[in-house]
C-alpha cells in the first residue's frame, strides 16, 4: 500500500523467521509478537518454561515497529515510573547480552515549556514523581542555552530534561529480543493466528490456532489493538479502543539535536540511521466504531480531559469494525486471519505540519527531506495505563495490553513483570496499578 504521496508504507523492519512446526504442548503460550509479548516470552523462558510465541502476521509488524522509539521515565503517569526505571535497566543490560542490536542509547529527552501553564504542569509532575526515583529536572532558559548551543527557540521558557532517558530503534529492537528469546528455547510461529482458548472446567488447557491446537496451562495475551476482541469471545470485558497515530521519518540530517525533543505541538528524535522520526503531538484519529459505544462510559473521563488530542472519524476502520463478528468457530478462519496486519494509511498532513513547525525553530531541519510516512494503531485504555494482570475468571489466562502509545519503552519491564505474575514470583514492581479489576470493579 502507498501513502497519498505515493510512498511505500511502513514497516521496513528486521524479519524473524518462523519455526517449522507448532509443538503439541508448551508450558506457556504467548499470543502477540510485539515488544511486550516477545519480552514476556523471553523472561518466561529464562525461568525454564517451555514457551511458544504466536503472531498472526510477524514479529513487531504492528505498533511495536511504528512508535516513536522513546525510552523514557519522564512525563509518564506516576504509576508507570517504577516500571519505566526498571525497563531502562533491562534495555541497558540487553545492550551487553543480546547478540542483536536494539539501538538503545541513553541520549536524553527534553520537554519544552512554552507557557507559564506548561511550566507549572511540569513542576507539578516533578513534585509527584520525585519520590518514585525520577531523575528529571527543570531547566531555565540559561540552562537550555547550554543544552542547545544552536540557540533556544523563542517562546521557550523552560524545559523538563532527563539525561538518563533515551531511545531504541523500533525497526530492529523487538526482533533482537525475539532472537534472544529463541536462544533461550522459545518457539516462534509466524504467521500463526490464535483463534481461541481451549478451556476445561473454566481453566486454560490450550490454544486453538490456525495450525491446530497446542496444549498448555498458561496463556498470555499481548495482542495490542486486537486484545479486546479476543477477550470478548471469552466473556472477558476489556475496555480498549484503537487510535491512529501518523509519523514520518527524514533522510539523514546533520546539525540537529542528538536527543529527543517534545513540545505541546510536535515531537522528534534522532534515529540510528541519522534521520529523524517526527510526529504532530495531540493529533490522533479515533475511528468511531461499535467499541466506541460499548465502552463509552469508561472513556468519558479521558475524553473530557484530553478531548483536544483526538479526532473522531467515521472511516474505513469504522466500517471494518462493523463487519467484524464477536464470535467465531475455532475450526474456521477468524478475524485475525482475515486481517493479518493493521497497516493503516497515515494522515500525512499531521507530521508534515510538525516538520514545518520544527523547521521554524531549528534551522538545521530546513534541509530535511522526507523519506517515508507510516501509521500505527494504538491500543488505548480509559486511563492510558496498561493492563498487566491475570484474569481471575479464567485461571491460567493473563493480559499484557493497553499500553496506550507509550509501551515500547516499558516493554521489557512489562514482559518481566508479566513473567513474575505468571510464575508467582516477587514482582519487579508493584503490579496494583495494572490490574484489570480497576475497570470492572
Amino acid at each position: 500500500m502507498l501513502t497519498s504521496h505515493g510512498m511505500p508504507m511502513y514497516p521496513r523492519i528486521a524479519q524473524v523467521a518462523s519455526d517449522p512446526a507448532l509443538p503439541k504442548r508448551a508450558d506457556a503460550v504467548v499470543i502477540g509478537g510485539g515488544i511486550v509479548g516477545v519480552s514476556t516470552a523471553y523472561f518466561l523462558a529464562e525461568r525454564g518454561l517451555a514457551v511458544v510465541l504466536l503472531d498472526k502476521s510477524g514479529i513487531a509488524h504492528e505498533q511495536s515497529s511504528r512508535n516513536w522509539g522513546w525510552c523514557r521515565t519522564m512525563g509518564r503517569d506516576v504509576a508507570e515510573i517504577p516500571l519505566a526505571i526498571e525497563s531502562l535497566k533491562l534495555w541497558e543490560g540487553w545492550r551487553e547480552t543480546l547478540e542483536h542490536d536494539t539501538g538503545f542509547v541513553r541520549s536524553g529527552i527534553l520537554y519544552a515549556c512554552e507557557s507559564d501553564a506548561e511550566t507549572e504542569t511540569q513542576k507539578a509532575w516533578l513534585a509527584q514523581s520525585s519520590s518514585f526515583g525520577s531523575e528529571a529536572r527543570l531547566l531555565d532558559r540559561d540552562a537550555l542555552a547550554t543544552l542547545l548551543p544552536g540557540g533556544v527557540p523563542s517562546g521557550w521558557q523552560a524545559g523538563l530534561w532527563t539525561e538518563s532517558d533515551g531511545r531504541a530503534e523500533p525497526d530492529v529492537a523487538t526482533a533482537a529480543i525475539a532472537q534472544g528469546a529463541r536462544k533461550l528455547g522459545v518457539k516462534i510461529l509466524v504467521p500463526c493466528a490464535a483463534r481461541g482458548l481451549a478451556l476445561e472446567a473454566g481453566r486454560v488447557q490450550g490454544v486453538f490456532t490456525e495450525l491446530g491446537r497446542i496444549d498448555c496451562d498458561t496463556v498470555v495475551l499481548a495482542g495490542g489493538a486486537w486484545s479486546s476482541l479476543f477477550c470478548r469471545t471469552l466473556g472477558v470485558r476489556l475496555p480498549q479502543l484503537r487510535v491512529l497515530g501518523s509519523v514520518l521519518r527524514t533522510e539523514p540530517l546533520e546539525g540537529a539535536p542528538e536527543f529527543a525533543i517534545g513540545t505541546s505541538r510536535y515531537a522528534f528524535r534522532k534515529r540510528a540511521d541519522g534521520g529523524y522520526t517526527i510526529a504532530l503531538r495531540n493529533a490522533n484519529v479515533a475511528p468511531l466504531c461499535p467499541d466506541s459505544f460499548r465502552y463509552f462510559n469508561d472513556f468519558i473521563p479521558l475524553v473530557r480531559a484530553h478531548h483536544h488530542e483526538y479526532r473522531l472519524r467515521v472511516n474505513a476502520h469504522s466500517l471494518a469494525a462493523l463487519r467484524t463478528p464477536n464470535r467465531w468457530a475455532v475450526d474456521a478462519p477468524s478475524p485475525f486471519e482475515r486481517e493479518r496486519l493493521l497497516d493503516p494509511r497515515p494522515v500525512d498532513a499531521y507530521p508534515e505540519r510538525a516538520l514545518e513547525m520544527i523547521r521554524a525553530q531549528f534551522p538545521a531541519f530546513a534541509k530535511a527531506r522526507i523519506a517515508q510516512y507510516w501509521g500505527g494503531m494504538i491500543d488505548v485504555t480509559p486511563d492510558a495505563v496498561p493492563v498487566i494482570d491475570r484474569v481471575a475468571a479464567i485461571p491460567g489466562f493473563h493480559l499484557a495490553t493497553g499500553f496506550s502509545g507509550h509501551g515500547f519503552g516499558i516493554g521489557p519491564g512489562a514482559g518481566r513483570l508479566m513473567a513474575d505474575i505468571v510464575c508467582e514470583a516477587p514482582p519487579l514492581v508493584d503490579p496494583t496499578p495494572y490490574r484489570l479489576a480497576r475497570f470492572n470493579g
